[in-house]
């Protein structure tokens, strides 16, 4: 009787157990998953944070000669990753749906010419106004979505655009012109993040059909460098390296980006968004030496001001939605 007893008092300490277990056990699972989820967020920030490092490599190499093989490699690139993970069924789709392929093209435009500036910029020697392009973007965001969208802004949003416009004021007033290269940046990608929102593509599908879109104008670009004998492709084994690498290096960020963004909430992958502008930044400022003067300085600290603001409209909006 005793050990007939002490059976069954461990199959009931096991089914109380067993709810605990298998909590606990998910628990665990999803701090694994999470912690993948931010691994891939910081390969993927902190990968675009240091694209200047990559594109200062080229010797002579205009950029909108790199700009065109980034357009070819990543093409290629990309069709071998879809053709690896079966991924073709929402390209196809999306091929054969002319009112998504306008959308889709506006996208294709405007991340061409975001590439195309960026490169410029980093040739330029302009990586901080590159970076002062990619801190905007989140408060140029938030503006179109009130402009274009109708969105209600908050006093906070509302604050920190304020203060990016005067950020924008000071260069103006000061150096006595615009920081274009950094408005341009972040007009281009925040319209583009715009229409992405309308186009019902994941983040892999959707670049590949872009850069499918931009494949004829790149091969033009090529033939025409060819002919013309500018072409710096199959000229040194340097070049020709890194301009069939810019393929990959432009494929690879946005899948880590995929995996963080699956495992993470979007409010944490909005906090790691920060990682590459500032690797930008200090790569301007300590591998670069580029030169920030008082003004510029003034323009920046603005602008962190704005994104602070920002960063807790955000989470006051989270704290509201939990609630």
């Amino acid at each position: 009787m005793a050990r007939e007893s002490a059976q069954e008092s461990a199959k009931e300490s096991t089914k109380q157990s067993a709810p605990q277990d298998t909590s606990s056990t998910s628990t665990a699972a999803a701090d694994k998953d999470a912690a993948k989820g931010v691994t891939f967020g910081l390969i993927a920030y902190t990968l675009w944070g240091c694209f200047p490092i990559f594109f200062s490599l080229f010797e002579g190499v205009p950029a909108w000669e790199i700009l065109t093989h980034r357009i070819l490699w990543a093409c290629l690139f990309l069709a071998l990753v879809v053709t690896l993970l079966g991924r073709w069924q929402p390209v196809k789709t999306a091929l054969r749906a002319p009112r998504l392929l306008v959308r889709v093209l506006g996208c294709a435009l405007l991340i061409g010419f975001n590439w195309g500036l960026y490169i410029y910029a980093v040739e330029t020697h302009h990586v901080l106004q590159a970076s002062l392009g990619y801190f905007m973007t989140p408060l140029v965001n938030v503006a179109l979505g009130m402009l274009v969208l109708r969105e209600r802004m908050s006093r906070l949003q509302g604050a920190a655009v304020a203060i990016a416009i005067v950020a924008i004021g000071v260069q103006l007033v000061g150096l006595g012109g615009l920081p274009w290269i950094s408005i341009c940046l972040a007009l281009s990608f925040g319209t583009y993040g715009l229409l992405r929102k309308q186009v019902s593509l994941d983040g892999l599908s959707g670049l590949f059909v872009e850069t499918l879109i931009l494949l004829p104008l790149g091969l033009l670009a090529v033939a025409w460098f060819e002919i013309a004998g500018l072409s710096h492709f199959g000229g040194t084994a340097h070049n020709t390296t890194l301009l069939i690498a810019s393929g990959a290096l432009t494929a690879l960020p946005l899948l880590a980006f995929a995996g963080a963004a699956r495992r993470l909430r979007l409010s944490t992958v909005g906090f790691l968004m920060y990682i590459n502008p500032t690797l930008q930044f200090l790569i301007a400022l300590l591998i670069f030496r580029e030169p920030l003067g008082t003004l510029q300085l003034i323009t920046f600290v603005l602008i962190w001001l704005g994104l602070a603001l920002y960063s807790l409209s955000a989470w006051q909006g989270r704290y509201a939605g939990a609630k």
